[in-house]
């Protein structure tokens, strides 16, 4: 079984994670911050916006295999998944302190798509889907 929505996801996920890491890189080699943030809060908005991208993530990308895995996804799991993954980029935008609502939206995009894919585990799981 290939989880074609799911492992484009992850793909999606790696890319993003590692123009996250590029963008801490950038700002630490121009500000010459070798380590940490230097004091230096633009440097732990983007760590931040890293990390939270890690720490949302994983979870949402093992619900997203296991209601693909279950048949049960159906049409609409792709466009969750790509809203949710657009979410993770506006909200690293938004955290810089440029497109200011991007991290309220960000964060609005990942907790629904948590909580959608929650609920329907459960119903899944419930066997009522």
């Amino acid at each position: 079984m290939i989880l074609q929505t799911t492992l484009c996801l992850a793909a999606a996920a790696a890319v993003i994670n590692f123009w996250l890491g590029l963008r801490i890189g950038q700002l630490r080699h121009a500000l010459k911050v070798s380590v940490g943030d230097g004091g230096h809060e633009a440097i732990l908005r983007r760590m931040r916006a890293q990390a939270n991208f890690i720490e949302n993530t994983p979870l949402l990308l093992i619900l997203f295999g296991l209601v693909e895995a279950t048949g049960k996804g159906g049409i609409w799991l792709a466009p969750l998944g790509a809203a949710f993954m657009l979410g993770r980029v506006v909200h690293a935008i938004g955290m810089d302190g440029k497109l200011t609502w991007g991290r309220a939206v960000g964060t609005l995009t990942a907790y629904l798509a948590a909580l959608g894919l929650a609920v329907v585990a459960v119903l899944i799981a419930l066997q009522v889907l």
